[in-house]
């Protein structure tokens, strides 16, 4: 095999560059046919593993890569169009990437002959369907679909990636301002700005609506951060576009994906936590989801990939614990809150504040909200026997307030357990603030009609508890333990609980303390004349059987 000069090098880098202007969507590749030498695509290099982007014998190399079965049909076309001497290759085949999986690319390729028309360059391109059918319209970025497959080709090859989310917090506001034309070029300008400041450093990808994400295996998170924090102080002063003057705000959650042995799936699932807690809880700091270890050496994002296989499989591993909610004047037994826990394989329970804030994003949520309302349904039917006025409290998660189908779901686990929707309790929770007004007074009136008791959760944590109450059926206001934990030496928080209460009843609500601890702390609630109870005073929460082994069998019931 001759040397190459570096003259036919210059020549084949010219020729190379010629067609990647202009071959979008797909890999060029040249091979000097005097020499054997050839320059491949960078891309392809990374996608398929070869040795480099210059090669001899590339041919050879890259056979290995196509699929057994269709090796024939590649050589047959090759064959034909030297023989021919005119003409196209143009050929469809799998070719293997770095992890070894196959997918369905379409080659085509010409011969450039010399002045003496005989044949010098073979110029050549490779469309992956996979990849081109992961493209965004609008950005010109890769899309969800190219996101996930990139995410599983470095978890595959065992390549550590850091990836950054971005998003935009007031861009509704911009559309209704300034139009639907205007917020799209907008976002198209911002994305043309970041790219020009991120060429070096990973790729970026469009996912759904206007977040974007960074994917890089050479930048810190602390360079992620500073980044950010750069284009954070320049989108959120007052610019001129088009004429407008617009100030943008963003956010933005990242994580150090290190582990190998969890799916992209997940991966999306703890980067989407932190991204929220960008946009909901620190008004657009950069958030980092922490990997941390827990006592018995489980990664968080392994924990987290397993709690997810959970679902997928049926919700195996879930128990369902249950803390009593006591009737305030009686000091007998009213309901129960249900409340999920995890079994890891050592059988340790997991609490949920370990995964739910990670599974409140995640698709898979919905099914393990509905397992959690029919399990605990079936479960406590039999307590109904010797309590009849017992009362399920089943917690519902921001994620399942946003189906569509909400109610059908929990009137078909009504029809399925057969549990009455008198006794049932549906609890809503302060994060729910961020879902539509609208669509939560279409679910709410939809469960009342079915006379299925609605609960605010954690009333007074958050800036929206009085809307909701105005706005929002409500049958049990729920006060939260911060309220009520120091209402023993601070005689503000039985002003507030009395507060509270009266709020409820011009809403014909009635109200249920959490958080109680003592019988000090009991007296002073009973006083305030709260209708219900809960805490740590009456039990923590506990298996089922040992629930109705201790308040049930006693028939200590309302």
């Amino acid at each position: 095999m001759r040397e190459i000069t570096e003259e036919r090098i210059n020549k084949l880098n010219t020729i190379f560059d010629s067609y990647e202007m202009v071959a979008e969507g797909t890999d060029v590749y040249v091979c000097d046919m005097r020499y054997d030498y050839s320059r491949w695509a960078r891309t392809a290099v990374e996608l398929y593993g070869l040795e480099s982007e210059y090669m001899y014998a590339a041919d050879d190399i890259w056979e290995d890569h196509i699929h057994p079965d269709d090796r024939k049909m590649y050589r047959d076309s090759i064959k034909e169009l030297f023989e021919n001497g005119y003409g196209m290759h143009d050929v469809q085949y799998r070719a293997r990437d770095i992890s070894g999986q196959y997918y369905t690319c379409t080659c085509r390729g010409i011969i450039i002959k010399d002045d003496n028309d005989e044949p010098e360059y073979f110029v050549g391109m490779i469309r992956n369907h996979s990849i081109n059918e992961s493209v965004d319209n609008i950005t010109g970025l890769r899309n969800k679909n190219g996101f996930f497959y990139d995410i599983n080709r470095y978890l595959k090859s065992h390549i550590p990636i850091r990836i950054v989310m971005y998003g935009s917090t007031n861009y509704t506001r911009i559309n209704d301002l300034f139009g639907y034309d205007f917020g799209t070029r907008i976002f198209q300008h911002c994305i043309r700005y970041v790219l020009d400041h991120n060429q070096k450093i990973g790729d970026l990808y469009r996912l759904d609506g206007i977040r974007v994400a960074l994917i890089s295996r050479t930048a810190t998170i602390e360079e992620l951060r500073d980044n950010y924090e750069h284009y954070q102080s320049i989108l959120e002063r007052p610019f001129l576009f088009e004429g407008e003057q617009v100030i943008i705000n963003i956010n933005a959650g990242a994580i150090a994906v290190d582990r190998f042995d969890i799916n992209a799936d997940t991966v999306l699932s703890c980067l989407t936590q932190a991204y929220q807690e960008s946009k909901h809880n620190n008004q657009g700091k950069f958030c980092f989801f922490e990997n941390g270890v827990n006592k018995n050496g489980i990664h968080k994002l392994e924990r987290i990939n397993r709690i997810r296989n959970s679902v997928a499989e049926g919700c195996d591993n879930f128990v369902v614990y249950y803390q009593p909610v006591i009737d305030a004047k009686t000091g007998k037994l009213s309901g129960a809150e249900a409340l999920i826990r995890w079994k890891d394989e050592s059988g340790n329970i997991v609490m949920p504040n370990d995964f739910i804030p990670v599974l409140e994003n995640d698709a898979l949520f919905p099914s393990l909200g509905e397992w959690i309302l029919k399990h605990s349904m079936e479960e406590c039917l039999p307590v109904l026997k010797k309590c009849p006025q017992f009362m399920l409290n089943v917690n519902l998660s921001y994620a399942q307030l946003q189906q569509l189908d909400f109610v059908n779901v929990v009137k078909r686990a009504i029809k399925d357990t057969g549990y009455p929707a008198a006794n049932l309790c549906l609890e809503m929770t302060e994060r729910c603030r961020f879902i539509d007004m609208d669509q939560l007074k279409v679910i709410t009136s939809g469960l009342e009609q079915e006379g299925i008791k609605i609960a605010l959760d954690d009333f007074g944590t958050g800036f929206s508890s009085l809307e909701i109450l105005q706005n929002l059926h409500i049958d049990i206001v729920k006060i939260d333990r911060q309220f009520v934990k120091n209402i023993s030496e601070d005689s503000r928080q039985i002003a507030i609980v009395k507060i509270v209460n009266e709020l409820a009843e011009v809403y014909n609500a009635i109200t249920c303390a959490e958080g109680v601890e003592t019988e000090e702390m009991r007296d002073i609630l009973r006083n305030c004349d709260v209708h219900t109870m809960q805490g740590y005073l009456y039990s923590k929460p506990i298996p089922f059987e040992q629930f109705t082994e201790k308040f049930v069998k006693s028939n200590e019931c309302i």
